[in-house]
């Protein structure tokens, strides 16, 4: 089982999220402990090890670190949002 990290960036959106929004969100991040690349997940160019699931309307963007076994959640944003900045 992979240890989940929070990002600020990814913290600050996560608390933005309301509702079912934020439940589908938390139960995608709880399936990633377990599963770190899951089928319909891709491998963003650029990224060493960074990956994008879909949930819904939003994108969460995350790095996998295989060595510490970790996953360090970068972005929680709407589709249209996700990829700028990062």
């Amino acid at each position: 089982m992979y240890r989940l990290r929070l990002a600020n960036r990814a913290q600050k959106d996560l608390d933005r999220l309301q509702g079912r929004a934020w439940e589908r969100v938390r139960d995608a991040l709880i399936g990633l402990r377990d599963d770190p690349r899951p089928h319909g997940g891709t491998k963003l160019r650029g990224g060493a090890d960074t990956f994008r699931i879909r949930v819904g309307n939003y994108r969460v963007l995350y790095d996998v670190d295989d060595s510490r076994e970790t996953i360090t959640v970068l972005r929680v944003r709407q589709r249209r949002d996700a990829y700028r900045g990062l």
